[in-house]
């Protein structure tokens, strides 16, 4: 079954489509992450099944995942890229950018989006600990 296609599977026909919230928030980002990644397929006699609940490939919940990361800003290859990685708490930047975050924004914390800058030695202004440098953040996984 193709991620457009209508699935008959008797409970998706029942429930119906997950729907997608119409204003995103990290927590919905978080979420979708999740979904797609716990909900991978996995290889069976019969075909494609989610590894999660057994049901037809693509579930309920990794086609709710996969719309959310769409419009989030992601496409197909990221979002296979992030099913191939397996993590299903890597961080994606929110509001999301090619780069990361868009300057000027702030994090779900309220924060300024981006790196501080501060001179080496010295304590950052104002609360907060201070961002980490490049060598240690977190990495996004690379599409190839």
């Amino acid at each position: 079954m193709r991620f457009g296609e209508q699935s008959t599977d008797p409970i998706d026909q029942i429930l119906g489509e997950v729907p997608v919230p119409a204003p995103l928030t990290p927590e919905d980002v978080r979420l979708a992450v999740r979904a797609v990644v716990v909900h991978a397929a996995e290889e069976w006699p019969a075909g494609p099944l989610c590894r999660n609940d057994g049901a037809t490939y693509p579930c309920r919940l990794h086609r709710w995942g996969r719309r959310v990361l769409e419009r989030h800003g992601l496409n197909e290859r990221q979002i296979d890229a992030l099913v191939r990685h397996g993590n299903p708490f890597v961080h994606v930047p929110f509001p999301f950018t090619v780069t990361g975050p868009a300057p000027g924004t702030r994090t779900s914390t309220g924060h300024p989006a981006g790196p501080r800058a501060v001179a080496p030695g010295a304590r950052p202004a104002g609360p907060g600990r201070p961002v980490a440098s490049s060598a240690t953040a977190p990495r996004w996984p690379r599409a190839s």
